[in-house]
């Protein structure tokens, strides 16, 4: 039996566990997922059952979209995303508790500010800004957030990156951060997330399998 993996394409979450699957050709069985509507299988597999959720062949759970990422590195990762022995994996997972946590929560709040009125949309997108300068203050030093190659650290924020952005493009693309934008680009642009955002029908019981990557 191959890996299950239950997701939704446009969830930050699952999309970047998708491109360090797709990256390091490691077949899982992909069910997308309706998340107004949760299949059963996948509500017995974990009390949260929040996307994404990996079923491993010998029956273990995965729930956290990070550790989908290390787990399918640590099957293939032909370009280092993780560095030498595993050496960016520091960095990156502090980059990436940033990102999870404060930056999620100032996400959430912008993109759905009429839920929080305590504040305006402008003062949630002000506390997101603050992540998004110390990223920009990153990458006008290098072309990626740990040096000049990809790392796992870019895959695990641009897609929360990218969500930020297209809560309201056109302020993003004329706010002060050239070398953030640029960034994004490269990876709203490159194949590999191309490959990773087709359109898929709502798993059901009985479908026949749909393997990824294909």
């Amino acid at each position: 039996m191959l890996p299950r993996l239950y997701s939704f394409r446009r969830c930050p979450y699952a999309i970047r566990a998708r491109l360090a699957l797709q990256y390091s050709g490691v077949k899982v069985e992909l069910r997308e997922v309706d998340l107004k509507h949760k299949p059963g299988e996948m509500l017995r597999l974990a009390k949260n059952a929040t996307v994404p959720i990996l079923q491993l062949a010998d029956g273990g759970i995965i729930e956290e979209s990070w550790d989908i990422v290390i787990w399918a590195l640590r099957q293939n990762d032909p370009d280092l995303w993780l560095g030498v022995d595993e050496s960016r994996l520091f960095e990156s997972e502090m980059l990436i508790e940033m990102n999870d946590y404060s930056f999620k929560t100032d996400l959430d709040h912008y993109k759905y500010a009429d839920r929080y009125p305590e504040h305006s949309v402008e003062y949630y997108r002000s506390e997101g800004e603050e992540f998004l300068q110390d990223l920009e203050d990153v990458l006008k030093q290098s072309k990626y957030l740990l040096g000049e190659t990809i790392s796992v650290a870019d895959i695990g924020i641009f897609p929360f990156i990218r969500q930020f952005a297209f809560v309201d493009k056109a302020w993003f693309d004329q706010a002060p951060y050239p070398a953030l934008q640029s960034w994004l680009q490269l990876f709203i642009d490159s194949a590999l997330f191309s490959s990773i955002m087709h359109k898929l029908p709502v798993w059901k019981q009985g479908d026949k399998p749909i393997i990824f990557p294909a």
